[in-house]
């Protein structure tokens, strides 16, 4: 987004310097009988539109920081291979067993509150505690299909 801007608003300058008329039309055209200065005016006119606009640049990265991210929960470095990963959808209590940290309990919890979008789920529906999900969550994924 902010190359766009970029891009934007050095088109604009540029269009403001080959074509007058479009100078006039955003009064940036400087008064009648200052032939003199209007050449330095103008240039400086263009300068302070030029800068406006990129001030929206800082505006759009401010919007990119707060994007939810809630739909790709982190893993770490050590985690498996997603085909490695035991799908929380499909697999059974026996299976869930077989993930480092997990207990019979948890195991059964999660296959009964099943079907599942993402394994931050197990989460916000109140599965597993967070400190479970921290244990379990890169040995686990949820997919929608069956496999």
């Amino acid at each position: 987004m902010v190359m766009t801007v970029m891009a934007v608003a050095l088109h604009l300058i540029e269009t403001l310097r080959e074509n007058p008329m479009v100078c006039q039309m955003l009064c940036l055209q400087p008064a009648r009988g200052e032939a003199e200065n209007g050449a330095v005016r103008a240039g400086t006119r263009l300068t302070a539109a030029a800068v406006a606009i990129l001030c929206v640049c800082p505006a759009g990265m401010a919007q990119n920081q707060d994007r939810d991210s809630r739909g790709v929960p982190k893993t770490s470095a050590a985690a498996p291979a997603a085909e490695a990963r035991i799908d929380i959808n499909h697999a059974g209590a026996d299976e869930l067993l077989k993930v480092p940290g997990m207990t019979l309990s948890w195991a059964g919890r999660i296959v009964r509150f099943r079907p599942y979008r993402t394994k931050q789920d197990l989460l916000e529906r109140g599965v597993v505690s967070s400190e479970v999900y921290d244990r379990i969550k890169d040995y686990v994924i949820a997919h929608q299909k069956v496999q």
